[in-house]
């Protein structure tokens, strides 16, 4: 136990110092972005594919067709000092394997982000964050009976959890590809369907029979977005957030990394790699990793 506790804490460190080096890096580098008042859209919509087959192949493998969708908008606005920006990510994926029973998702999920600023000095701004996540749809625990066929049981669903943090703080901006947020006072409320909890706040650490749970925190975000070289692009997107009510030692940590590598205008190679740390949703690190050929739309207004 303590061994386990130990080595998360590490890798959380080094994730932390990795970040923290290329943000110090990035600021020595960057020049700032001037921008025009009114409103700038843009947004890109990918479908991710991969798949495998295997005819009479000695060394074994399953036939399997997976596909995600992914949807990426953001929309801003500018008047005089004031800042208002936004961004909508959702995505879902489906996989198929011949020997199973099921499809299983590879993805799901919606992130709606909304920062209100108010220019101070020198990139900085007073800032307000909304940020709200769920899934779409039910999520599984895949399991088998005593002849080894195999079943489900539901687990979660759109709105169990739900997420939703608002806080005041500090925005540095520098560009729209650099920036970091600070809210030492962000209220956090966790939705869940009663039905699902457990003793002990085994779900997501909302009491039994209940469907919310309430926390206030310090919260910290920080968006990196860069070349790595030509028709590369890396994405870095990093929170993290301390309970000042219950084991703020415990801090939870969100860190997604997206590779975009452009083939034309319409088809890209993209890796996704994403890591969470929530000890109320699992005692230890979850990790997902996207990787397949997509076809894109990309459009700017």
């Amino acid at each position: 136990m303590f061994f386990n506790s130990t080595v998360n804490n590490m890798i959380r460190f080094v994730l932390t110092l990795i970040l923290i080096s290329t943000f110090t890096i990035s600021f020595a580098q960057q020049k700032k972005e001037e921008k025009k008042d009114g409103w700038e859209n843009q947004g890109k919509f990918t479908l991710l594919f991969n798949q495998s087959a295997f005819s009479n192949w000695v060394a074994g493998g399953d036939n399997t067709l997976a596909g995600n969708v992914n949807f990426n908008h953001t929309f801003n606005y500018k008047k005089d000092k004031f800042i208002w920006n936004n961004r909508v990510i959702a995505s879902y994926g489906l996989t198929k394997s011949k020997n199973t029973d099921f499809p299983k998702k590879t993805n799901d999920g919606i992130n709606c982000n909304s920062m209100f600023g108010y220019d101070a000095e020198n990139y900085w701004f007073y800032s307000l964050l909304i940020n709200f996540k769920t899934q779409f749809t039910k999520g599984y625990k895949y399991k088998k009976d005593a002849n080894g066929k195999e079943y489900r049981e539901s687990y979660t669903n759109f709105m169990s959890p739900g997420y939703l943090l608002i806080g005041p703080g500090m925005l540095w901006e520098k560009n729209k590809n650099l920036k970091l947020n600070l809210a030492p006072a962000t209220s956090k409320f966790v939705f869940v369907d009663e039905k699902y909890t457990k003793p002990n706040r085994g779900y997501f650490g909302v009491e039994e029979g209940e469907n919310l749970r309430y926390e206030i925190g310090f919260s910290a975000s920080f968006y990196h977005k860069f070349k790595l070289m030509t028709n590369v692009t890396m994405e870095n997107i990093l929170a993290f957030y301390s309970n000042y009510i219950d084991k703020p030692q415990n801090i939870d940590m969100n860190y997604t990394v997206n590779i975009d590598m452009n083939i034309n205008k319409h088809l890209s190679a993209d890796f996704i790699f994403q890591s969470i740390y929530d000890d109320n949703a699992y005692s230890g690190f979850q990790i997902r990793e996207v990787f397949g050929i997509g076809l894109n739309y990309n459009f700017k207004y």
